[in-house]
């Protein structure tokens, strides 16, 4: 096991529905600790870097229109396995296949509307985290 960090987003339908005390919640009693935090909107350059593999795609406007809709609240959680242990407790992308007790089980809608992004390999990560975060906005106490 090795001390990773993930960029999780909580996204628009987590900050419009009030979920995200919860979410974070369930991320802190699993023992990972928050390096950074920030509630932010979404600039188009920025998605469009963050969503490159998809941003030729005809959905592309839609991600965009749907992550613009308000602002996320960005987070560097930091931990044993994060990266691999956070996305079993979101569950699958799509949360109509997510089962109950996992974050996009219970509060997610489908594969766009799904409450959270967490960074899917530890690679990743520091990419992405870099992307969202300058290093004076992560901490270590």
């Amino acid at each position: 096991m090795s001390t990773e960090r993930s960029l999780i987003l909580l996204k628009p339908d987590c900050v419009k529905k009030a979920h995200c005390g919860e979410v974070i919640d369930r991320f802190e009693k699993a023992g990972f600790v928050i390096r950074g935090a920030k509630m932010i909107h979404l600039s188009n350059e920025l998605l469009a870097e963050h969503y490159s593999h998809v941003a030729d795609k005809p959905f592309f406007p839609s991600i965009v229109e749907f992550m613009q809709s308000a602002p996320v609240i960005a987070l560097v959680l930091e931990g044993e396995d994060v990266i691999a242990k956070v996305r079993g407790m979101l569950g699958p992308t799509n949360s109509k296949e997510a089962e109950a007790g996992t974050i996009r089980g219970d509060f997610g809608e489908d594969m766009m509307i799904n409450i959270c992004h967490a960074s899917d390999s530890p690679e990743n990560g520091a990419i992405e985290v870099k992307r969202f975060f300058k290093d004076s906005e992560i901490f270590a106490y």
